[in-house]
């Protein structure tokens, strides 16, 4: 055993070697530009410089939305984890149980309910980290969840979509969502409540042909991929160059199909605005304090006490 090469020089470079997180730095997408992490999570995940919009998880975007980054969560209801005991490549259940480790959440949605700007409102999130925010059992329950929410307690309901489409380890189930979350839609338009769409990066698949379209006001983030079918296969189809900018949020403002853009730092105060205006909220109504028919042991989300 030759001491020098196998022990002296292995403890050498255990000292010498330095232990660097992997999201110490991060590459923007669209300049190439190395940005410390830290700069940019306190820029809401907005890369300065080039404001190119990064992907913004559910806790950070509900404590960027919510009044003092305090809010309640909502419990959603158990559904089947597996129910076509589907396998691939992998197990399905497999595939859960790594992106519930990777995010910290149950399913792709989140759905918090606090104030913004005072105004009460029940906020969901769709989280593209959790298996591509793909729309299964889970998350369209969650989505429904909200909106009864909504109804429950008169407020506006706001979505921030975020996904590849329907879930296609479930199936029929997954497709299922569109028209469950579609009637739960037109319960909030009876209740005479404002639903507030946020389309974000990238908004495709089955969840942009449902509740992404469905909104009252559509508004988009600088840059955001939103459409049913890629480009490529759009190509393929109707055998012709699409034009520029195509499916981007900027393109479908200027003909239509989104009513603004809206950088991330403005969308707090902008939707503030949409819902005192749309709701015709008096300032009594608007200082009212926010309850949530829960145990009394549970406490409100804030920035120092993670959700469970």
């Amino acid at each position: 055993m030759n001491w020098l090469t196998n022990v002296v020089r292995p403890k050498i470079r255990s000292i010498l070697k330095r232990e660097t997180p992997e999201n110490l730095w991060i590459k923007c997408p669209d300049s190439g530009q190395l940005v410390f992490y830290k700069d940019v999570e306190q820029n809401q995940f907005v890369i300065p410089g080039s404001n190119y919009h990064m992907r913004m998880g559910a806790v950070a975007r509900l404590k960027s939305i919510f009044d003092n980054e305090t809010w309640f969560d909502v419990a959603l209801p158990d559904v089947t984890a597996d129910p076509l005991k589907f396998r691939d490549e992998r197990k399905y259940v497999d595939r859960i149980r790594d992106a519930r480790a990777k995010t910290g959440m149950n399913d792709a949605v989140k759905v918090g309910y606090g104030r913004i700007e005072g105004h009460p409102a029940v906020v969901a999130v769709q989280d593209f980290d959790f298996m591509g925010g793909s729309l299964g059992m889970a998350a369209g329950e969650a989505v429904v969840t909200g909106l009864e929410l909504a109804v429950e307690k008169k407020s506006p309901f706001i979505i921030f979509a975020a996904s590849g489409g329907a879930r296609m380890q479930e199936g029929i189930l997954s497709l299922m969502q569109l028209p469950r979350t579609t009637v739960a839609i037109q319960m909030l338009r009876e209740a005479k409540q404002p639903y507030i769409v946020v389309l974000t990066n990238p908004t495709t698949g089955g969840v942009t042909a449902s509740y992404a379209m469905l909104g009252d006001v559509h508004i988009a983030e600088p840059g955001a991929l939103i459409g049913f079918a890629g480009a490529r296969v759009i190509e393929q189809t109707i055998r012709e160059k699409l034009p520029e900018g195509f499916q981007r949020a900027e393109y479908l403002r200027d003909h239509g199909m989104v009513d603004m853009v809206v950088h991330r730092h403005d969308l707090r105060p902008t939707l503030a605005r949409l819902c005192r205006l749309l709701t015709k909220a008096p300032v009594s109504q608007i200082q009212s304090p926010v309850t949530l028919p829960v145990a009394p042991d549970v406490e409100p989300v804030t920035a120092d006490t993670p959700p469970a």
